[in-house]
């Protein structure tokens, strides 16, 4: 799948970066409900029911789009404080981007999570000029983050290349079925137990548990390259 693809696609909050390992996600998701009930009453209880910020922010498009500007501006913010507490990217992230890039495959990022926060991440840890491109967040429409496909027909279309010469590698059934969407093959991140039945049921292309293992095959098709 990979010696076939022309591009490889990174989900970032997972395969990349723990987002909210310095920042709790519920804690977020909190202070974003008490922003949804405070300017919309009525989805007060359902903003509250939730730890997922990214459902507090699709539930608050309900509230209009100033409510829905003021969560995203929110989120954003808790983001780039969460980026920066995050520490070290995943295990075998950083040989990952670069053995794609050896590779000579093109590299992108591909988020529901801010661009914004992306960005800042990368260029903590020096990776900015691995990734040719971050596709994040669409602003003010929650509707296009994945599962649907925009972010990966986005970024797919900013590299220069067909949706199905693209592999997104993702840790969450949502990734698998942006893909599908897209037309893209999939590499299901197993980073916990439970995930791996979830991705398969979903119809993840592969599977891995570690990302060192995407970095293992990248860097043989490197060589292999080199040596042709």
């Amino acid at each position: 799948m990979l010696s076939a693809s022309r591009a490889v696609l990174f989900d970032f909050d997972g395969p990349i970066c723990d987002v909210f390992r310095g920042l709790s996600a519920p804690s977020v998701a909190e202070e974003l409900a008490e922003l949804v009930a405070q300017q919309a009453p009525h989805l007060g209880e359902r903003a509250r029911a939730t730890d997922d910020p990214m459902e507090v922010h699709r539930i608050s498009e309900e509230g209009g789009t100033a409510l829905l500007g003021a969560v995203e501006e929110a989120l954003a913010a808790a983001e780039l404080r969460a980026v920066k507490a995050a520490g070290a990217p995943v295990e075998g992230a950083v040989q990952a981007l670069h053995a794609a890039g050896d590779a000579k495959r093109r590299v992108a990022v591909v988020s529901n999570n801010s661009a914004a926060c992306v960005i800042e991440f990368l260029t903590i840890n020096g990776l900015a000029d691995v990734v040719a491109e971050v596709v994040g967040r669409p602003s003010l429409r929650p509707r296009l983050m994945k599962p649907a496909p925009y972010p990966l027909l986005a970024a797919a279309n900013a590299l220069g290349v067909d949706p199905t010469e693209a592999v997104l590698v993702g840790d969450a059934v949502t990734d698998v079925e942006a893909a599908k969407a897209a037309g893209a093959r999939s590499i299901g991140f197993a980073n916990k137990p439970l995930k791996w039945s979830a991705l398969a049921d979903a119809g993840a292309d592969a599977i891995v548990s570690d990302m060192q293992a995407v970095a293992d095959v990248l860097i043989n098709l490197g060589f292999s390259d080199r040596r042709a």
